[in-house]
């Protein structure tokens, strides 16, 4: 499978490091490419992973075949996305406060549903975005059950995506399917609690469990 990371920040190395090493073909999107290998950060991680390719967002959206959001914004090219599944694995954090950062939009809307709206060929999917990268593409590292929650519109999509969350490490029973893309809401907003609880605990390695899920 042809999967393009959206984002290189952690949560979009992490990702695609992960699917690479699942034998997937990935090639990673930014907005410039020269300025992202001008940057030690990158160009290190770049050395340990050389099968991961590097393209501008537009380039990286046509080739893949699913696109993961690891933004928070629209940084994808509407043409040739149709039909082609999202992840959106991103939170659309406001540090206009500054830290902790708030939620923008919020309440009333979700970057998922934003993302489906503003590209409505696409079938979003939103999941992983309530926990560390690390715990995102191998959950063994929380000890016990926890969960990773689901939500998008088109079925097969989502059945894609939990798919994907099986070979990351993710048992059937610990994925909730909480419906459609409007659900979104609800588990971005949990993103104050994480920090909080970040806060308090002084680790990342933490999730959350659904007591009779």
């Amino acid at each position: 499978m042809r999967y393009a990371v959206l984002g290189t920040g952690i949560v979009g190395r992490t990702v695609a490091a992960r699917l690479d090493s699942l034998g997937h073909r990935v090639v990673i999107g930014t907005r410039d490419p020269g300025a992202t290998l001008g940057r030690a950060e990158y160009s290190d991680w770049q050395e340990v992973h050389p099968e991961v390719g590097l393209a501008g967002f537009a380039e990286a959206a046509r080739d893949g075949e699913v696109l993961v959001n690891a933004t928070g914004g629209q940084e994808a090219d509407a043409a040739h996305l149709d039909g082609k599944i999202l992840i959106d694995i991103a939170n659309p954090l406001d540090f206009s406060r500054g830290f902790p950062p708030g939620l923008d939009p919020v309440d009333d809307d979700s970057l998922g549903e934003l993302l489906q709206r503003t590209f409505p060929g696409l079938r979003v999917v939103k999941t992983l975005n309530t926990m560390n990268c690390q715990i995102m593409v191998d959950p063994a590292r929380v000890a016990g059950e926890h969960h990773v929650f689901v939500s998008g519109e088109d079925a097969d999509a989502k059945k894609a995506v939990r798919e994907l969350l099986h070979s990351f490490g993710w048992p059937e029973a610990s994925v909730i399917d909480l419906g459609g893309i409007e659900t979104a809401r609800g588990t971005e907003m949990l993103l104050p609690v994480w920090l909080r609880l970040m806060s308090a605990l002084g680790h990342t390695d933490f999730n959350f469990h659904i007591q009779g899920a």
